[in-house]
């Protein structure tokens, strides 16, 4: 069986019960998370349970044009009012460097292609950080009184360390 085929399954018997049914799509903390789309982040290394936050992510948790539609969204239409971005160690992305990243695809696929433009590839994981929250809190549509802050997970510790500018 399939993994998709086991989440089907596992799908069927949750929508017996549908406990999250009465949620909203206003998040309970009125916060909204940019993180990797790394298996070793989740909502329970912040003490946080569905509902709670809008999670945004994307490999390198990197404002990119369509996060930063999301995030947007979250708060002129969903009333958040905190963002964080949340950064790790280990993160596959600081391993590689943008062409060799594109040179290895297109040597496994034997073709080039437009899109995606980047992968956004970094060495430096508090760079990045102070980078993404630069994109933030300089974008016009991001309200000054929208608390950013960022943060980098130890994936070793599973402590959140945060990064001032």
């Amino acid at each position: 069986m399939s993994a998709i085929d086991e989440v089907l399954e596992a799908n069927e018997i949750y929508a017996r019960s549908h406990e999250l049914r009465a949620l909203t799509p206003r998040p309970q903390r009125k916060l909204a998370i940019l993180t990797c789309m790394d298996t070793r982040l989740s909502i329970r290394t912040m003490g946080l349970k569905t509902g709670d936050a809008h999670i945004i992510r994307n490999a390198g948790g990197i404002v990119t044009d369509d996060s930063l539609r999301s995030l947007v969204i979250s708060h002129y239409l969903l009333g958040t009012e905190e963002f964080m971005i949340i950064n790790h160690t280990d993160c596959g992305l600081m391993h590689t460097t943008e062409q060799d990243l594109r040179t290895s695809i297109q040597n496994r696929t034997g073709t080039a292609a437009v899109a995606p433009a980047f992968f956004y590839a970094f060495q430096n994981i508090e760079e990045n950080v102070r980078h993404q929250l630069q994109k933030l809190r300089t974008h016009p549509w991001i309200p000054k009184q929208v608390s950013v802050r960022g943060f980098v997970y130890d994936v070793v510790t599973g402590r959140l360390r945060e990064i001032k500018d």
